[in-house]
């Protein structure tokens, strides 16, 4: 496929990036600094800015799936603002271009088992809270399309490196948990859970969480 990557030089796109060309897909990576980008057979790198919807368009159209691993930049106090005009353009230019996009957000915006969401609990990290409401936000308002073709994954609590075992577990509104009650996944167990949706999709305007 021909696939757009949005973050491609982050954590979690960086693995996104890998396991797509390693399956023979054609990307096109965007991110901040293209110079950070990977190089690898099958890659296109493009510098587009986030809050440029005609440039970002333009770079989405004649592509068959937009995979956005875009964050707001941990850290930044402003993080809750950036992260969320940045999925609003993204959204906005994956509609102009008609193509399907699938989003990688938080696992803050998970339900508990009594329906409240992490993010709003006392206990949740207070360093993580602003980008884990946006991305909070960014999936209501995906929940309001009605022309947009699109998939949100919120990974598990638990991402770290960790090797490619091929093997994940999928779950819904809830996070996926082990026997000792761990969400816990790799970045590269993450990749290959987004880029087999991709390929086949069966999360078509929901939200999905993965994990072992």
């Amino acid at each position: 496929m021909k696939i757009v990557l949005i973050g491609a030089s982050g954590f979690v796109g960086s693995a996104i990036l890998k396991e797509a060309v390693s399956r023979g897909h054609a990307v096109t990576a965007i991110a901040r600094d293209i110079g950070k980008v990977e190089k690898l057979d099958g890659v296109t790198a493009k510098s587009v800015d986030a809050t440029d919807v005609a440039g970002l368009t333009s770079a989405i159209a004649g592509h068959e799936v937009v995979i956005s691993a875009f964050n707001g930049g941990w850290g930044d106090p402003d993080i809750y603002r950036k992260h969320l005009d940045g999925s609003r353009t993204i959204v906005s230019a994956a509609k102009g271009a008609k193509t399907r996009l699938i989003m990688v957000g938080g696992a803050g915006s998970l339900h508990a088992p009594d329906g409240s969401q992490f993010v709003d609990s006392p206990e949740f990290p207070a360093e993580w809270k602003q980008g884990a409401l946006a991305a909070r936000d960014a999936l209501a308002e995906l929940h309001n399309e009605t022309e947009l073709d699109w998939s949100f994954l919120s990974p598990a609590f638990i991402l770290k490196p960790g090797e490619r075992t091929g093997k994940y577990r999928t779950g819904g509104e809830q996070p996926v948990v082990d026997e000792e009650g761990q969400s816990t996944i790799s970045v590269a167990d993450l990749a290959v859970a987004l880029v087999d949706e991709a390929e086949r999709p069966q999360q078509t305007r929901k939200r999905f969480t993965v994990a072992y």
